[in-house]
């Protein structure tokens, strides 16, 4: 089923007017609107992640109630990391040769399935640290191969013009439950123990699972090529390889998330360099996703942008240049300014990255270059981790936060010469 506009063709001669300051200027809720698929997808995908991110805080809290070990309560990153990565390039492929309206209504069974398996293992006081470690593996499976499938639906749903407003409503959805969901979990968890998160987390699933349920059939269109037998990842890399507008989002989100990502530094610089405590790693940790928020909630005016190329190079140099000032800052308000500066430049490269791969990649191609989407942004931050530590550790927390933040904007700059096509990719006409 291809995209069909219901409202009425607007003549050449016909003038548009402008629209109003308020919808140039907050969040455009078009797409929320116009479409009552999106509008189900949308609202049961935001209920589903509140309740996702209360039942990962719970197994965090759940494994170090168990063990007193905050090794164990890092290996839970872990064993959802690897199936992240390993699953979210085979099912985008999965997602390229299925229904995917089926594929993302039997994951998310899955997932509420394994929410009732926590619950049910806390109501009968089942103190085995594998059970969470191996159902927080197959939680990511099921992310995996549900994740590439929805994102694939959202330009069979919506005219490309709203994929833009789309994506930053998703944005949005994401930030907000991120923020909220440990929030609540922390509340429910204390209240009533760690079964009411993961029952709660169960009940959430359903607002997704009925979205998915009332949607249309979503086989990928093939064309005249008849779809595959079998999945092939290796195809879509291979068709990622020639595509050097779509490699390109992905080059400058890596540039971001390895070079310039701070994440790792924050309990040693609240120390260090504010005299704080762990409220001041906590205040450090929301203030990208504070500015995350905002930069969603005043999102309106990127519907107008067509050099979504530009705009990526853009942001992500604002990324690398906010995340330096902050390595250069000493005092805490305005190290967290700067932080929240870089979040909302994360979530306009975020916006314009997402658009460009649901727009200018063909229908039969996007469930496997969504599927590399999750792969870079699962396992991009954990090597700047990885990275941002090495460097303090070799030479201070302040040069590798500078340095970082630096080496970003240079490598964007330089991704920006060599495929100088980027920065004129035009919306109007998507090539990858």
């Amino acid at each position: 089923m291809l995209y069909c506009p219901v409202t009425p063709a607007i003549s050449p001669s016909t003038p548009k007017s402008r629209p109003p300051l308020r919808a140039r200027v907050f969040a455009d809720i078009t797409p929320l609107r116009t479409s009552v698929h999106y509008r189900r997808l949308w609202f049961g995908n935001t209920v589903s992640w509140v309740g996702q991110q209360m039942t990962a805080l719970a197994v965090s809290l759940q494994v170090y109630d168990l063990t007193g070990s905050t090794f164990a309560v890092g290996a839970v990153g872990l064993c959802s990391l690897v199936p992240l990565i390993v699953f979210g390039l085979y099912g985008g492929a999965i997602a390229d040769t299925v229904d995917r309206r089926k594929l993302g209504m039997y994951t998310a069974v899955g997932a509420t399935v394994l929410s009732v398996a926590l619950a049910a293992a806390a109501l009968l006081d089942v103190r085995q640290v594998w059970v969470l470690y191996t159902v927080v593996a197959l939680q990511a499976v099921c992310f995996a191969m549900n994740s590439p499938a929805r994102s694939s639906m959202i330009p069979r749903l919506l005219p490309p013009e709203q994929l833009p407003a789309a994506n930053a409503l998703n944005s949005l959805t994401s930030n907000l439950g991120m923020m909220g969901g440990p929030m609540l979990g922390g509340v429910f968890v204390g209240l009533w123990g760690y079964q009411a998160a993961y029952l709660i987390d169960v009940v959430t699933f359903t607002a997704a699972l009925y979205a998915m349920w009332r949607l249309p059939a979503m086989r990928p269109d093939h064309g005249d090529e008849g779809t595959p037998r079998r999945p092939s990842v290796l195809e879509g890399l291979r068709f990622l390889a020639t595509r050097p507008n779509l490699r390109m989002t992905f080059f400058a989100d890596l540039a971001a998330m390895v070079l310039a990502q701070p994440r790792a530094l924050f309990p040693a610089v609240a120390v260090l360099w504010f005299g704080g405590d762990a409220k001041t790693v906590g205040l450090l940790v929301a203030a990208p996703a504070v500015g995350a928020v905002l930069g969603a909630l005043f999102s309106g005016w990127l519907g107008t942008v067509r050099r979504h190329g530009l705009a990526i190079l853009v942001a992500v140099v604002a990324w690398g240049a906010a995340v330096a000032c902050f390595g250069l800052t000493r005092h805490l308000w305005l190290g967290l300014f700067f932080l929240a500066v870089a979040g909302c430049a994360d979530t306009i490269s975020m916006v314009f990255r997402g658009t460009m791969l649901q727009a200018a990649a063909p229908d039969r191609m996007r469930g496997r270059l969504q599927g590399v989407f999750i792969v870079v942004v699962a396992g991009g931050p954990r090597l700047g981790d990885f990275l941002a530590g090495s460097a303090a550790d070799l030479a201070s927390p302040a040069a590798a936060v500078v340095g970082g933040g630096l080496a970003c904007v240079v490598a964007v700059l330089l991704l920006g010469l060599w495929r100088r096509d980027f920065a004129r990719y035009d919306a109007r006409d998507p090539k990858p």
